[in-house]
Order: C-alpha cells, then sequence, then structure tokens
C-alpha cells in the first residue's frame, strides 16, 4: 500500500483525474465527475456503464466478411488467370498488378477508416479508462500496418486489448502469443523446429514482461525454440500451433528445463519476481509522472503481483493515492499526439472533426494510430516536441479554433492530400469546417468581463490558475479589441491565442 488521497477533492483534483484516466472533459463533465467524489469516480472509469461493444467494429472486420471477402478475391484471381490464356507474360503481369494495386488501395482506405473510428471512440466513449488502456496496450504490444499489412488483424487486436484493459496482464500476454498481428510482426509465423526465430523470445522479455538484464541470451535461444510452429489459418485467421512444426525436445529457460511450449514459457517469465515491478513502474509513468522512486513502486507491485497481475486492481490504488494528486504530477505530463487532440476536441465541445483529422493530425504531430514507429512503441514524453511538431500543434489549434477560416493545417496537395508513409494520400476535407460553437462556449454575458471571460477559459483549457503575466496578456488582447463586445470571430482568435503557448502542452 502507498499513502492514500484524502476523501475530500477538488474540481482540480477530478480535472487531473480525467485527463490522465481519459482524455479530459468539458467543464459541465468535469463538475459531474467531481460530484461524484474521489472513489465514486475511480470506480465509475475502472467499471463503465458502457459495453465493450458499445461501438461496432467495421463491417469488413468480421469474420464472415473476411472469409467471404477471401473467397471473392480467389474468384477475381482465376478470372484475371483465365482471361488472360493467349496472352503475353507481359500482359499477364500487367493484370495481376493491377489486381494487386486495387488491393493495396482498399486496405488503405479500411486503415484510414479504423483510425478514424478509434479516434471517434476516444472521443465519444462513456469509458475512458477503457481507451486510454486500449491505447496503452497498443503501445506496450507494439504492431504495425506497416508490416502486418492487414487492417482487419490489427482492428481485432485492438478489439482484444480493449475487452482486457484491466484483467490479467499475464492472461493478455498470452492471448498475444497467438494474436496474428503481433505473430506477422515479429515474424512468429516463420519460426520453425530447426530454424526458430527469435524476435518475439526476446520482445517478450525485454519490452513486454521483464526489462533488459533480467535473462539471458541463452534464456532467449532456448525461448525461441518453444514459440516454433505457430501458424495463421488463411480462412479464418485463427492461430493454432502445428505439433510436427514445433520443437518438442527439452529446453532450459531460467534455470527450469521440461519440454516447454511458448504458453509454458510465458507462465516460467510470470514467475519471475521482477515482471511486477516493470509493469507497475511502465503503468505508473504512463498515468503519473516519469522516473518513480523505488518505494512506491516496491509497494504497488507487492500488490499487483497478489492480486494475479490484475491492472484494474493496480489502477484502483494509483488513482487512489496521495502522490497520484501531488504537485510532481499534476500537469507534469507533455500531452501525445492523440491525447492533444482528443482534449482539445472534448474541451470545445466539437464531436464531428472534419474526415481525414484524426490520421492528418497524427501524421503532422507525430503519433499516427496502428503505426507505432517500432516494436518499443512511441517515444513518449519530451520526444513528442520538436520544432516541427510545436509549429504544427499551434496550427492545429488554429484550424480547430477558427475553422476553415484559420490557418492551413496538413492539407497537402489539395486535390491529392497529405501522402502519408504506408498509407498513400489522405484528405482532410475541412474547407467549409466551421468549428467550435462560441456561443456556448463563451456566452455573450460572459464576452462583457474580458477577465471573467479568460478566466473562464482558462478553466475550461487548464483546470487550474495560470502564471499572472500569462492570464494578464489574454485579459489585455482580449480588452484590445474593438466594438462593443468580442465578435466569435475575436473570441476564436482568443481561444487560439491561449491554446498556442507552452502550458498548453502539459496535462
Amino acid at each position: 500500500m502507498i499513502p492514500p488521497a484524502p476523501t475530500t477533492w477538488t474540481p482540480f483534483e477530478a480535472a487531473h483525474l480525467l485527463n490522465r484516466a481519459g482524455f479530459g472533459g468539458s467543464p459541465g463533465e468535469i463538475s459531474a465527475f467531481h460530484g461524484l467524489g474521489r472513489q465514486r469516480a475511480v470506480e465509475s472509469l475502472l467499471s463503465p456503464k458502457e459495453p465493450v461493444d458499445a461501438f461496432p467494429l467495421p463491417a469488413w472486420s468480421g469474420m464472415e466478411a473476411a472469409s467471404s471477402e477471401r473467397e471473392e478475391q480467389r474468384k477475381s484471381r482465376r478470372e484475371i488467370i483465365r482471361s488472360m490464356r493467349g496472352k503475353s507474360a507481359e500482359e499477364i503481369d500487367m493484370a495481376q498488378r493491377a489486381a494487386r494495386k486495387e488491393y493495396q488501395q482498399e486496405e488503405r482506405r479500411r486503415m484510414v477508416e479504423a483510425q478514424a473510428w478509434w479516434f471517434r471512440r476516444m472521443l465519444d466513449s462513456k469509458a475512458p479508462l477503457r481507451e486510454k488502456m486500449t491505447l496503452f496496450w497498443h503501445d506496450h504490444f507494439s504492431t504495425s500496418l506497416q508490416k502486418v499489412k492487414q487492417p482487419v488483424l490489427l482492428i481485432r487486436q485492438n478489439d482484444l486489448f480493449r475487452r482486457n484493459a484491466f484483467g490479467s496482464s499475464r492472461d493478455l500476454t498470452q492471448q498475444i502469443l497467438i494474436d496474428p498481428a503481433m505473430l506477422l510482426y515479429l515474424d512468429t509465423q516463420s519460426s520453425r523446429k530447426g530454424k526458430p526465430n527469435e524476435n518475439f523470445a526476446r520482445e517478450v522479455m525485454e519490452l513486454f514482461t521483464l526489462g533488459e538484464g533480467n535473462y539471458t541470451e541463452q534464456d532467449i535461444r532456448e525461448a525461441a525454440r518453444a514459440f516454433t510452429g505457430y501458424n495463421i489459418d488463411r480462412e479464418t485467421s485463427a492461430v493454432s500451433q502445428n505439433r510436427r512444426q514445433w520443437d518438442e525436445t527439452d529446453k532450459t529457460v531460467f534455470g527450469k528445463t521440461g519440454p516447454f511450449d511458448g504458453k509454458a514459457i510465458i507462465d516460467l517469465i510470470f514467475q519471475k519476481p521482477e515482471v511486477a515491478p516493470f509493469m507497475t513502474r511502465k503503468i505508473w509513468e504512463f498515468f503519473v509522472y516519469e522516473k518513480p522512486a523505488d518505494a512506491p513502486i516496491r509497494a504497488l507491485a507487492d500488490g499487483f503481483r497478489a492480486s494475479g497481475y490484475n491492472v484494474g486492481a493496480l489502477l484502483r490504488e494509483i488513482f487512489m493515492s496521495r502522490e497520484f494528486y501531488s504537485e510532481a504530477a499534476i500537469r507534469s505530463q507533455i500531452k501525445s499526439p492523440v491525447q492533444y487532440t482528443v482534449e482539445l476536441l472534448k474541451q470545445l465541445g466539437i464531436d464531428s472533426p472534419p474526415p481525414g483529422f484524426p490520421v492528418i493530425a497524427g501524421q503532422q504531430l507525430g503519433q499516427i494510430l496502428f503505426m507505432p514507429p517500432n516494436v518499443a512503441g512511441w517515444d513518449w514524453g519530451k520526444a513528442w516536441i520538436n520544432t516541427n511538431t510545436l509549429l504544427a500543434r499551434y496550427n492545429l489549434a488554429g484550424f480547430i479554433t477558427n475553422g476553415s477560416k484559420g490557418p492551413a493545417f496538413g492539407m497537402g496537395d489539395r486535390n491529392k492530400g497529405e501522402k502519408i508513409k504506408g498509407m498513400g494520400n489522405v484528405k482532410l476535407k475541412g474547407r467549409n469546417w466551421d468549428g467550435p460553437d462560441y456561443e456556448k462556449i463563451a456566452p455573450r454575458a460572459l464576452r462583457d468581463d474580458p477577465a471573467a471571460l479568460v478566466d473562464s477559459l482558462i478553466f475550461r483549457f487548464f483546470q487550474g490558475p495560470l502564471p499572472d503575466k500569462a492570464r494578464r496578456s489574454f485579459i489585455e488582447y482580449a480588452e484590445a479589441k474593438t466594438g462593443e463586445i468580442l465578435t466569435n470571430q475575436e473570441t476564436a482568435e482568443l481561444c487560439h491565442l491561449i491554446l498556442s503557448t507552452p502550458y498548453y502542452q502539459l496535462c
């Protein structure tokens, strides 16, 4: 146990919890959340009323739809072969290339659809912590479209993460072993008896469970032989282990010897004492702050291990702790691009960003869903900010606050769109997009008093005080505007100014 937070809490603490355990909210949502009290608020996050299937997966990701599509592809290939009888080798090659190009274009379209689907779910879901944990698992068990190349497998993996968001990390690791997207990403499907591939064995120890220094190269080589023989069914994408391709001989891993298969190796890993502190530290750094002291991590890890590696129990203790609401934690994280964009839209009451926005925003800011850069996932913290991405954030804020009248953002070639590696050209259809409703964000009565207006916007965007110098500059900006009252356009410009500050990059 670590010291608990008091039973009473402030609206600022409620906003902090909603930011970290979700993607923030409007002032009204924060007020309602605060009204629950600390304990009930935490429980509402861990036991949401919204069912896990509240947002149906894209139709093309279903088993029957995928199987029917594969049959249609086979028919199409046979038809191409029949139609090419008597043709030259060059003509046959051209026809096959055209068919492949059409298939690849459809897969790229589906990946854009999948990204938009998940982004909208993060924006609209009444179970924000479940979506936040889905993002955590996506980064932890990193796989990417650029190698997997099958959106259907990535969105099914996304569903797996969501359904296991608060469960046992040991059970989820067992399921990741036989997840088709992970098998393709780490080449496990090509690992055979006599020719084991070490990728999964290495990453499951180094990145997923133990961390560097808690295993040997011999452990990896021996474990790799256990992870052999796994195959993906082309019809159903189901994974099975071909016992003839599996190395059934004895392996010695962590000093224990036996004819282990992959499941047994993961069981051995979770018997090691290093797993609990490794996972506890990673979850803590995702939700609280970087480089925590060892003592609280050890205390939390003991409870995590005793619970059977139950993530929900660990999160409950973190969110009910005094340290989670400490000065070191509040507004100490640099927002990830996903956090930045979803939180901004929620704060401005925007529930329908223009088509293409999630993908273009991810490209510009450096975090495209379903496309982490490598098996270690994204670099977080200060790595999110550089000269280019900071300017992109300011331009994005201008586009969101002003609508199509604001700065050009991610338009690329207006005819072709923005070219994104691995996805082709993606268009942002925002030319006639209106932006926020400022009559709701800044009612006319509030605009009579520039100081009151600025304070209202500061709570909306920061949920806490800013340095007086910054606050004063915003008030002076509002006072300098001509006319009897700020127009919607001037209010948008004021919001853009507030959002284009270093303070807004933190949560």
